[in-house]
């Protein structure tokens, strides 16, 4: 049995894991990673890199589609055969030797094999061969674990060997019929790439009555009317009873009216779930396959000497690629701070300067669906629960001279939504092509708490998109002079 010690040692080597460790070994931190997968993780994989991949080239294909002089020269279809063989270059055929090459070069060691805490400040990592290496930390341990789809109690579900979101960005061929557990970014993604790739009948089994529930209702209605236009079905209010693989390789959904759908492939897309199972966390006085408690520095709650630490989708503060390289760097910070001893939990002034905060109130998210959905800090109906007295302005964005020039009928929406009390924007949704890329301009605005005062002296460039700014503050102004 191998023993090694080290500074700093870090569980999943993901995005967020990958970012925790880069900032220990530049603090001087001897740091390990561990990994039982593919170094690169879930984002890399089979999540935001292989995804984006099927839907940019469909993105520019409909883009081309939507403007004269262009559209003429268009084929009558994307280039399914393409598009995968462009997918499955950004993910190097599912090998991890480039970013294993990374690891080297930041001097960061890998361990392979399954990590396990197993007592305090160690770990035991189980390698494919059944070998065992036990590490000793000095300073902080890091679960950046991550998530995997969440399956729902539906009989014969997991033994019918559905798509997860997994198999579905990593298909070699679309099923000719599909049907989608849930509505949320993934169903929806997944859906709009799908359809467009070869999918003839795709069929949402809604447990609610929309699409993208948490999302203005703007953003809600432009996704559906785009997918029930690709041929999406949509069945609300109602959850699969049943579902059976059957011989001839075709799954049968069952529905509690005694109906049943037949599909080539089912997507699971009803949530997540941590990857904290068989993870050791027992050992420490923590509960197994539960979210990870963290305070602002990431540090576990309930752990003495405040040597744990989890990063990410694990402790579910904000469940995004973006958001755990942001609390990564937060983290990484804290450890090294610790360990020269510069760091004191119980000071104000050094809490403020490393404290995560922006996954509280200024989460950015797009949803790559045609339209595309970009929005940051509350909806309204979230700013309203929250006790907020907020002012709503909506503004139709193909009536921005921008927009007109981007697309021949441009369609797309916007909300903004201001706190009256301090007068700053602690939301904003943009619905429309090309949107993904405007949204950091309000990511600003609402983490740095602009005043509206200031925000019109942010003069947007004429003629782009991003003049929706301008439209939204003068109908903001028009509701402070004229309030109904």
């Amino acid at each position: 049995m191998a023993a090694q010690e080290y500074d700093v040692v870090v569980i999943g080597a993901g995005p967020a894991g990958e970012n925790v460790a880069a900032r220990t070994v530049k603090g001087g931190l001897r740091t390990a990673i561990v990994e039982s997968e593919l170094v690169g993780g879930e984002c890399s994989y089979w999540a935001c890199i292989p995804s984006k991949a099927l839907l940019r080239p469909l993105e520019v294909w409909n883009a081309a589609r939507s403007i004269a002089g262009a559209r003429e020269g268009m084929a009558s279809k994307p280039n399914a055969a393409a598009i995968l063989a462009r997918r499955d270059s950004f993910t190097n055929n599912w090998h991890d030797s480039g970013q294993v090459e990374w690891l080297r070069g930041a001097g960061i060691d890998l361990v392979r094999g399954h990590g396990r805490i197993s007592g305090d400040r160690r770990i035991s990592v189980e390698a494919p061969d059944g070998t065992i290496t036990e590490l000793t930390v000095r300073h902080a341990v890091a679960v950046c674990t991550g998530t995997r789809a969440a399956f729902p109690p539906i009989p014969g579900l997991r033994e019918a060997r559905p798509w997860t979101s997994r198999e579905a960005t990593a298909s070699k061929e679309a099923p000719r019929r599909l049907v989608i557990l849930g509505g949320g970014v993934v169903a929806c993604e997944m859906a709009t790439a799908w359809l467009q790739l070869g999918t003839e009948e795709a069929t949402f089994l809604l447990r609610g009555q929309s699409l993208l529930p948490n999302y203005e209702e703007c953003a809600r209605e432009s996704v559906r009317k785009s997918l029930v236009k690709l041929g999406a079905k949509l069945i609300t209010g109602v959850s699969a009873k049943a579902v059976e693989r059957l011989d001839d390789g075709s799954v049968r959904v069952s529905l509690p009216s005694g109906e049943f759908i037949d599909a080539d492939q089912v997507l699971v897309a009803t949530g997540r779930e941590p990857r904290t199972d068989d993870l050791g966390l027992e050992s420490v006085g923590l509960k197994s396959r539960s979210w990870l408690e963290v305070d602002e520095t990431m540090s576990v709650d309930g752990i003495s000497g405040g040597w744990l630490y989890a990063v990410g989708d694990v402790n579910h503060r904000a469940l995004l690629t973006h958001m755990g390289k942001y609390q990564a760097r937060v983290c990484g910070e804290v450890i090294c701070a610790r360990a020269r001893g510069h760091f004191d939990a119980k000071s104000a002034g050094e809490w403020s300067r490393f404290a995560a905060s922006a996954d509280h109130h200024a989460v950015p998210q797009v949803v790559f669906t045609d339209p595309e959905v970009a929005a940051v800090g509350l909806s309204a109906d979230q700013a309203r629960k929250r006790g907020l007295d907020v002012r709503v302005v909506d503004y139709d964005i193909g009536n921005v001279a921008g927009a007109t020039l981007y697309a021949d009928g441009y369609e797309g929406c916007a909300r903004m939504v201001v706190d009256n009390a301090r007068n700053v924007v602690v939301g904003v949704t943009l619905v429309g092509p090309a949107v993904g890329e405007m949204i950091h301009a309000a990511t600003i605005a609402v983490a740095g708490a602009v005043p509206i005062d200031r925000l019109r002296h942010a003069v947007p460039a004429f003629p782009t998109i991003s003049e929706v700014w301008l439209r939204l503050l003068e109908a903001l102004d028009e509701q402070l002079i004229c309030p109904t």
